[in-house]
C-alpha cells in the first residue's frame, strides 16, 4: 500500500502525516507513506492541503483535519 500526505510542511501537514503513521500502525499493515512538500506535485491531486492518497486516490483534503478514527477507516477501506 502506497500513502502520501500532501503538505507544504504546515502544522496540520504533520499532523496528518503523524495520524496516518499511527493507523497503519495500528492496523498492522505494511504500507510505504511518503510526505510530498513539492507544490507542483501537490497539485496533480488537489489546491487544499493536507491531502491525502492512498493508492494513488485523493481521500481527504483541507480542512478540517478528519480524525484519527477516520484516517485508519481511509486506510482500511483501500486495503
Amino acid at each position: 500500500m502506497e500513502i502520501k500526505v500532501l503538505g507544504p510542511g504546515c502544522p496540520n501537514c504533520h499532523k496528518m502525516e503523524e495520524m496516518a503513521k499511527a493507523a497503519v500502525k495500528e492496523l498492522g499493515i505494511d504500507a510505504r507513506i511518503e510526505k510530498v512538500s513539492d507544490i507542483q506535485e501537490i497539485m496533480k491531486y488537489t489546491m487544499s492541503t493536507p491531502g491525502l492518497i492512498i493508492n494513488g486516490k485523493l481521500k481527504h483534503s483541507g480542512k478540517p483535519l478528519p480524525s484519527p478514527e477516520k484516517v485508519k477507516d481511509l486506510i482500511w477501506a483501500e486495503m
